[in-house]
């Protein structure tokens, strides 16, 4: 039986060895009283490992590197202060090796985090805002503490927890993070129009995160039948299924339901998701399994990028030398679209950050997506569709959705490489 921990006075620093490793629910399912508690008691602890996900909250800061080291598999949100001071180390991998990961020991957690919705009737606890990598944390941890929130969405979800499973409660009733909106911006829009375009009715959308995957959910308020399988659920999603754009009627698996592996909205999301059984969370097992993805018919992969070259090859994770994104799974689900029947690959973002081309001659940064695997890439000025293409054909059709102001500088470039060993 779980023991009950008392607000204020609680201490955790007898329950982490030095040396450990804490992981805890990624973004909005950040159980905020007990990660703020442990940076303020980190020094009763000794030096241990923290895993991090995308942050919504500031609850890590450089200076708690005193005592903490600081690993992610990105370089999202809050993340990217730490990048910025050097005391974030990255985790380089596909989202769908994070639950082998865990469960191998490769990486090892010692100690989960979990913020879980009241429980029900039964005495069963929802995981509430994500399911994804806590399920294998979960079999693995020497120690589950858990913060009970009062105003946590009870989500249907492929486990429930009960009272046996956690060793610590806090009881708590706040109000979860929430994402703040997108800032959809001329670019977004036109981006996801011409998505929007490529996309059948009842086809099955896999979207990343960001203003141009929000844009093209607001593009599609006009199809029908429109099912979800991602690894993430927004707003978008919500209001989609509220309008009866998503139904999920037509999925080859998981029909009549959106599945996702974590909420990353609003409150809007929050309250839609709460004791709603059309959403369903899953583990990263599950949401990102090649055999899955392939299954689902139509699948839709929607993810954007830092820059891609000439050749198709993506960057996701570097920018002016910081890093801001991750390996994440977009590669998981461009390969699922690509083996899914009617499936397509999709990769997106504005010509330009500013003065400078997002469609370049050379990666600045590494080959996150190899040029093997790129499909259409979608720009506001067009859809290049790389399939079948060779180098030659590619050259051209990347640079006829370059912007027109640097196109004239990529064909200078151009001039200089051989076409058939560009990278």
């Amino acid at each position: 039986m779980a023991t009950l921990l008392q607000p204020d006075t609680f201490d955790l620093s007898p329950l982490i060895r030095p040396s450990d490793t804490v992981l805890w629910g990624q973004a909005n399912a950040e159980p905020l009283p007990l990660t703020t508690a442990l940076m303020a008691q980190r020094q009763r602890i000794g030096r241990f490992r923290v895993m991090l996900g995308i942050a919504n909250s500031s609850t890590c800061r450089p200076e708690h590197a005193d005592c903490i080291d600081f690993l992610a598999y990105c370089g999202a949100g809050a993340n990217r202060e730490l990048a910025n001071a050097g005391v974030l180390d990255i985790l380089p991998c596909h989202y769908s090796q994070l639950p082998q990961m865990i469960r191998s020991g490769a990486l090892r957690i010692d100690v989960l985090l979990l913020q879980l919705a009241p429980a029900d009737s039964n005495g069963r606890y929802s995981l509430s805002l994500a399911h994804e990598y806590l399920l294998p944390a979960l079999d693995t941890a020497r120690v589950v503490i858990a913060e009970v929130n009062q105003q946590a969405p009870r989500t249907f979800g492929e486990r429930t927890l009960g009272a046996d499973d956690i060793d610590y409660i806090l009881h708590t009733d706040r109000a979860p993070l929430e994402n703040p909106p997108s800032r959809i911006r001329e670019a977004d829009a036109q981006i996801a129009w011409h998505i929007a375009g490529l996309v059948e009715d009842g086809a099955t959308l896999q979207m990343g995160i960001g203003a141009i995957p929000d844009a093209v959910l607001g593009a599609l308020a006009d199809h029908q039948d429109l099912g979800v399988h991602s690894g993430s659920l927004g707003d978008g999603v919500a209001q989609l299924m509220q309008s009866g754009a998503i139904t999920n009627a037509r999925k080859s698996l998981d029909r009549g339901v959106s599945v996702g592996g974590i909420l990353l909205g609003s409150r809007l999301l929050h309250d839609f998701a709460h004791d709603n059984p059309a959403i369903l969370l899953r583990s990263t097992a599950y949401t990102h399994d090649p055999d899955v993805l392939a299954a689902q018919s139509r699948l839709v992969a929607i993810n954007a990028a830092v820059e891609v070259d000439l050749s198709g090859q993506v960057n996701s994770e570097v920018a002016a030398g910081s890093y801001i994104g991750a390996v994440g799974g977009a590669l998981d689900f461009l390969q699922g679209a690509r083996r899914s029947r009617g499936g397509l690959p999709i990769i997106a973002l504005p010509s330009t950050a500013g003065s400078t081309s997002r469609i370049v001659a050379r990666l600045n940064g590494p080959a996150t997506i190899p040029r093997s695997e790129a499909g259409l890439i979608v720009t506001e000025f067009g859809i290049a569709d790389l399939r079948g293409k060779t180098m030659k054909e590619r050259l051209q059709a990347m640079l006829d959705i370059a912007s027109p102001q640097h196109q004239d500088q990529l064909e200078r470039e151009l001039s200089r490489m051989n076409p058939a060993s560009a990278n």
